[in-house]
């Protein structure tokens, strides 16, 4: 869909006209990525978003609490009578998934246990090939969240 623009009337257009999705690409490539995530209870997930997780607090206003997640964004939006999906929402790659977990253990975070992975004690599933380590948990609202090793 690339192209030039065509003459009209015979007019040479001053703009070419190349396609959406390679502007985007150019464009988006560079841009900071924002991701959301939903809350029914603002104060708690606030609470549960900095103290436990550590999340630098941005910007707040009516609809959303802002964290800076480094090279993103974090927007938790409230939205009464939210119901969380069952898959992860938010995951984080970490260097050391045992430490992590073991941070966030000793902060009260409760690691999700899915019959039949086979998790170690801290909660952590090794893929079968031996590569990947998953850890999941979830917030106050629900939301699947995890922390990838590997």
């Amino acid at each position: 869909m690339a192209r030039l623009a065509e003459r009209v009337d015979g007019v040479k257009p001053r703009v070419a006209v190349t396609s959406p999705e390679r502007y985007c690409a150019g464009m988006l490539s560079s841009a900071t990525p924002v991701t959301f995530i939903q809350t029914r209870d603002a104060a708690a997930s606030a609470a549960f978003y900095q103290s436990v997780l550590g999340l630098p607090l941005g910007k707040q206003d009516d609809f959303a609490t802002v964290y800076d997640l480094g090279c993103a964004i974090l927007r938790v939006t409230h939205i009464p009578n939210w119901t969380a999906g069952g898959h992860p929402a938010l995951g984080w790659h970490v260097e050391d998934i045992a430490a992590a977990c073991t941070a966030l253990r000793d902060k009260g975070v409760v690691f999700t246990i899915y019959e039949g992975f086979g998790h170690d004690a801290l909660g952590i599933w090794t893929a079968p090939d031996g590569g990947a380590k998953v850890a999941w948990f979830a917030d106050p609202d629900g939301n699947v969240l995890s922390l990838t090793q590997g």
